[in-house]
């Protein structure tokens, strides 16, 4: 589990080594607070998003059903830095379907922990493409990345997009057109 003691003394350190004074009033109660934040931040790390993908419901649907806009909030791991943005989750079922706040919740859980964008479009994807059995999957993320809009280069506005496809929509181009067409509908 996360240690927030530990954390607490590094965020200390940190505070000593940028030259402040961890005991002036406004920092004393910084570290713990810091643990705090970082405990709820990282909690994906100690979590199974598959807990989420147990309970289907049979249907015979066989057409698309998209999740657009799930928010979510992640950090950057070369930096411990946050990007935020909206996840688009877009699947065809195989004969059952799952309760759409699950899809909100697997996205909870894998924001959840310090990462690169890449990855987690890519751990949504293959996780809910073997656990639903769908015969298609699609995952794109938009995301705004802090370590790139506030620091380094310092490009507010600036947007990274990533997608993930599996099955249908990987290997059929009419299939794929109706996904991202559907996603950017707005």
């Amino acid at each position: 589990m996360i240690d927030q003691e530990r954390i607490a003394r590094a965020v200390r350190e940190i505070l000593f080594a940028i030259g402040d004074d961890p005991d002036r009033e406004g920092l004393l109660d910084t570290p713990q607070r810091v643990a705090r934040m970082y405990a709820e931040l990282f909690g994906g790390l100690h979590q199974d998003p598959r807990q989420h993908t147990q309970k289907f419901f049979k249907e015979n649907y066989n057409e698309i059903v998209l999740v657009r806009d799930i928010s979510f909030n992640s950090t950057c791991e070369h930096h411990l830095m946050p990007f935020t943005g909206n996840v688009h989750i877009g699947y065809i079922p195989d004969g059952r379907v799952i309760g759409l706040s699950k899809l909100a919740r697997v996205v909870e859980v894998i924001s959840h922990r310090p990462q690169v964008q890449e990855r987690m479009t890519e751990e949504i994807a293959q996780l809910l493409y073997s656990e639903l059995r769908a015969k298609s999957v699609a995952v794109v993320v938009e995301a705004v990345h802090t370590c790139m809009t506030v620091r380094g280069v310092k490009k507010p506005g600036s947007i990274c997009v990533t997608s993930a496809l599996r099955g249908g929509f990987l290997k059929d181009p009419s299939s794929r057109a109706e996904i991202f067409s559907l996603i950017n509908k707005r």
